[in-house]
């Protein structure tokens, strides 16, 4: 063993940070071992020391002459957000230090500049923890899979999103009710619209496919859409057809047509899957994303996506790999964004739609609305109808209807163009609801 030890500073010291610290002294001996040298914490730097008084002489509040000191080898960052981690973060790259972060959000939007940066001065930047928590993800889009094609990484990444439709699902509980049981019980942040609104998935998209498809790609490049506005009628609506619904980020590789090139696609939304697809039987908290590659075919990688001991678990497998670079002179992976590839718009992208309609119910609104489907080149799979329903705006419920129109795959501007005439036709008296119906490869979803 290198009797030198490698000297890691550590931004931020919250739930994940003081992890990280407890299993830096724990497990001391066994990471020295597997790193080939000590790893000694020698500095914390936080904003209210005097809530780790456990620290001692560790703790500084001055982050930017901690990331530069000479005695540090490697920066660990958990503080989150863009600022100040991006500033300190491309301080200690230009000072020599490698870097570890768990930082989605900062990535997402400033990967590039980050990577440009630990290639200039020819040290490490590995952020494993920054998708799916625990769940080793990143490393073998990177690295294990860098000889395959890949065509498609779909999955769960959040766990406050997929525990609320879990528990939609379970107990037929709406939305609000949903969420307070998660907010109860930890799952959901005081203020959960990360979470909910999708912002926290996208830029774990955009990570899963920079690093999928060599391109880079950011978060305001992947189409985001939220939960808050799924209802329990929706979660019926999915059983009725076979399927549940899940928040899912979707990147994938679109070959190239007569009229367009090669390009990618990177979307969040709530979508319904087959209940026989192996997504749909991720409940709870947990994360899991399946990868779709040419010669390695699909893989499915399952596990904690969050959390202060599974992240932590993450960011320090980095830093033990960061340590053994520095202990025998190695380098991990760099950057590979040499595809260039587009990003589709999200209007170009085709997938299967669940469309709720209240409609009166009268003879020819069914040929009607069917027309207009056909006029915005939208074909249609199945239609269900129930009549005797309330309309939303209170009428006999003898007048209105219940329309279920599923359809075959169509563009996302069609639908969308679909859905504007259809709220206008004075047959229509609600568009209720608009849900994608994902495939994802898998035989079973009902029409």
């Amino acid at each position: 063993m290198n009797g030198n030890a490698v000297r890691v500073a550590l931004l931020g010291c919250g739930t994940v940070g003081g992890e990280i610290v407890r299993l830096l002294r724990e497990q001391a001996g066994e990471l020295a071992a597997r790193a080939g040298a000590p790893v000694e914490l020698v500095g914390v730097a936080v904003r209210r020391p005097h809530k780790h008084p456990e620290l001692g002489d560790l703790l500084t509040t001055d982050a930017t002459a901690l990331v530069t000191r000479e005695d540090v080898d490697v920066v660990v960052e958990v503080i989150g957000g863009i600022e100040p981690a991006r500033t300190l973060l491309l301080e200690a790259l230009k000072a020599g230090k490698s870097v570890v972060t768990a930082n989605k959000a900062l990535l997402a939007e400033e990967g590039a500049a980050l990577a440009e940066a630990a290639d200039a001065s020819g040290v490490d930047l590995f952020y494993e923890a920054a998708v799916a928590g625990a769940i080793p993800l990143l490393r073998p889009l990177r690295e294990s899979l860098a000889g395959d094609r890949i065509t498609r990484v779909a999955g769960i990444v959040n766990g406050t999103t997929n525990f609320i439709l879990s528990a939609m699902t379970e107990s037929g509980a709406g939305y609000a009710d949903a969420l307070e049981e998660a907010t109860r019980l930890g799952y959901a942040e005081a203020d959960p619209s990360a979470d909910v609104d999708g912002y926290d998935a996208a830029s774990k998209a955009a990570i899963l496919a920079t690093l999928a498809f060599h391109t880079r790609v950011t978060a305001a490049d992947v189409h985001c859409e939220g939960i808050r506005y799924v209802t329990a009628s929706d979660i019926a609506a999915a059983r009725g057809i076979g399927c549940v619904i899940k928040l899912l980020a979707i990147c994938e590789r679109a070959p190239a047509t007569a009229d367009t090139p090669e390009s990618v696609s990177a979307r969040v939304y709530p979508a319904m899957i087959p209940a026989t697809h192996p997504l749909a039987g991720v409940d709870g908290a947990f994360n899991a994303v399946f990868v779709e590659a040419e010669a390695a075919g699909q893989l499915m990688f399952y596990g904690q996506g969050a959390g202060g001991a599974p992240t932590a678990s993450a960011v320090l497998g980095d830093l033990v790999a960061v340590a053994r670079n520095r202990v025998h002179g190695g380098r991990g992976a760099r950057e590979s964004a040499y595809a260039h590839l587009p990003v589709l718009p999200i209007g170009a992208v085709a997938t299967r739609y669940h469309v709720s309609l209240e409609v009166a119910d009268r003879a020819g609104v069914l040929a009607a609305i069917a027309g207009e489907f056909s006029a915005q080149g939208v074909s249609i799979a199945a239609v269900r109808q129930t009549g005797g329903v309330a309309d939303s705006a209170g009428a006999d419920p003898v007048s209105a209807a219940r329309l279920v129109v599923v359809t075959h795959a169509a563009p996302e501007a069609a639908l969308a163009a679909t859905v504007r005439v259809l709220a206008g036709l004075d047959a229509v008296h609600a568009v209720d609801s608009v849900l994608r119906v994902e495939d994802l490869g898998r035989k079973g979803v009902a029409p």
